[in-house]
């Protein structure tokens, strides 16, 4: 079992910044990916970033490849969300994401195992 809690939302104005932490605890030695998704009023729950816990090769959204940055502390079990330039149609919950073994799409709600609870992201115009 691995347990997932976010931090870091809130409220920002278009072109700011945030920086959104998730930190894994109990079985945090089986991780093989970590991923950040969001989940905007009445959408459906969308992919944005993952890294790959041993190597830290990264993925991003077209939506927010060159503004977001995903990173990850081994030794803290952290994993991270840099967000600049962020804009309006950023704003959502944002829920960090555990799989703890490879599997096919990974940019998909059903790669992952474990769900954090989520941290709103309201970015004001």
């Amino acid at each position: 079992q691995v347990h997932l809690v976010e931090s870091g939302g809130g409220l920002v104005q278009a072109g700011g910044s945030l920086r959104l932490s998730c930190a894994a605890s109990g079985r945090t030695f089986s991780t093989y990916t970590m991923g950040w998704f969001r989940q905007a009023p009445g959408k459906e729950r969308e992919f944005v970033a993952r890294i790959t816990w041993r190597d830290g090769s990264t993925y991003y959204a077209d939506s927010v490849k060159g503004r977001f940055t995903v990173s990850r502390d081994n030794a803290k079990n952290t994993l991270y969300l840099q967000m600049n330039s962020l804009k309006p149609e950023d704003t959502a919950v944002y829920y960090c994401a555990c799989a703890i073994s490879p599997r096919p799409r990974p940019e998909e709600r059903g790669y992952y195992d474990y769900w954090g609870q989520g941290t709103q992201v309201t970015v004001s115009s």
